[in-house]
């Protein structure tokens, strides 16, 4: 942003005296360093701000690129939604976009931008990053001299759903390592250290799936899509192009080599030279028009030939969807153990409620010595005292009585099925 001249400052926006203000104007008028770091040519400059990016050829040559946004939508011919998906500041699921000139790659950490002829990759210090821009550079370059079935895109994709299917199998497998003893130690011993383990680990689980289940839908939408894979043949179209232009430059070299043969071969009047020239004009654009529709045709008949892409997907499809499987798998198996935890804790809550029946029973059953001992010690002098043997025939009763009314008790409970006994 270009300074405001000082006369502008002074004259259209008034400014209060203070220490505040004058620390934003110099002595002669002018904006200060401050006001220059912190005004809105800084905030401009904050949304366009170069990345690092690795670029790698088709030779297996790589070299690290400092690109900002707009740079990057000029040379793939990406719209700036498709550039968020690969921006690191924001979490977005993995996507898989096949474009004009590009096939915008955002899987875990790999993020890159793959066209006909390079792969622009965020450069990171993550392995999943530096293994992908390693693997590709050596593949790239020992199959530089070979003849490879593969395209150049798809093989960079293939790399790419590679990695990322070995990265998700492995913390799969890490996972399992990590749930299995933790929920047999739970079965044998209900603590809330274990649950508390149990819960962190599932919800690892839950998060892990969600991942593999996004780049396996990922992967069968595609696979669904014959268009979107038709798109992703940017060698394809890049060479139907070239074949295009080629031959578009061939037709109007000849058109205008045999127009100036004819305009020397024999003199004409300007109204028959005029007209000749609108008639060569005509007969060029049908020419390069049904050159187009050839092109075209063929562009669409190449498109339905999208079997090695299809194959390679489902490649790749399997190994997700049975990494996809284990988790399933093993979160049947947490379920199990939680609906075993459930039944045993249950379990245990019947039996204790078993106890607290029988002590409430017992309690009942000790309220006739209460009675008993109520009614000898009211105010009055009953005749069986005169008996010295009498006390302990009232022991003996009212014990007798205490215990019929509890095996009662215990009767009652087993023929209505309330435990067993």
């Amino acid at each position: 942003m270009e300074e405001l001249p000082a006369s502008f400052l002074h004259k259209d926006i008034p400014l209060p005296v203070s220490s505040h203000n004058a620390a934003r104007l110099n002595t002669d008028g002018s904006v200060n360093s401050f006001s220059k770091g912190f005004g809105l040519s800084g905030l401009k400059k904050r949304g366009h701000g170069s990345r690092s990016w690795i670029r790698i050829d088709r030779n297996g040559n790589s070299k690290i690129l400092d690109l900002d946004k707009t740079t990057i939508m000029r040379r793939c011919s990406l719209p700036g939604r498709d550039l968020r998906l690969l921006d690191p500041l924001f979490i977005y699921p993995s996507t898989i976009l096949g474009r004009e000139k590009a096939i915008v790659v955002s899987l875990e950490q790999i993020r890159c931008i793959i066209t006909a002829d390079e792969v622009i990759l965020m450069n990171s210090l993550d392995g999943c990053v530096v293994q992908y821009e390693s693997e590709l550079c050596k593949r790239l370059q020992i199959s530089k001299d070979q003849i490879d079935d593969l395209p150049f895109e798809f093989r960079a994709l293939e790399l790419a759903l590679e990695l990322t299917c070995m990265s998700l199998d492995a913390q799969v497998r890490e996972l399992e390592m990590e749930v299995y003893p933790v929920l047999d130690e739970l079965v044998s011993s209900v603590s809330t250290l274990n649950l508390e383990r149990v819960r962190r680990l599932k919800g690892h689980l839950l998060a892990l799936t969600r991942r593999v289940q996004k780049v396996r839908d990922e992967i069968e939408q595609l696979m669904d899509d014959d268009g979107d894979m038709a798109e992703m043949y940017l060698t394809e179209k890049k060479e139907r192009m070239e074949a295009y232009s080629s031959s578009e430059q061939y037709f109007q070299n000849n058109v205008l080599v045999g127009a100036g043969m004819m305009s020397k071969s024999a003199p004409v009047s300007p109204v028959d030279s005029s007209s000749g020239a609108h008639r060569l004009e005509r007969a060029l654009s049908s020419i390069l028009s049904s050159s187009k529709h050839g092109s075209l045709l063929g562009s669409s008949n190449n498109g339905e030939s999208i079997v090695e892409l299809e194959m390679l997907l489902e490649a790749y499809f399997v190994v997700i969807d049975n990494t996809l499987n284990k988790l399933l798998s093993l979160k049947e198996y947490v379920d199990d153990t939680e609906d075993f935890i459930n039944i045993k804790l249950g379990n245990v809550q019947n039996q204790l409620i078993q106890f607290e029946l029988l002590l409430t029973a017992a309690t009942f059953v000790t309220t006739i010595f209460a009675v008993v001992t109520g009614i000898f010690g009211m105010n009055f002098k009953p005749t069986i005292f005169d008996y010295p043997s009498a006390f302990n025939w009232v022991l003996i009763l009212t014990g007798v009585a205490t215990g019929i009314i509890y095996f009662s008790f215990l009767l009652y409970f087993k023929h209505k099925r309330v435990f067993p006994l």
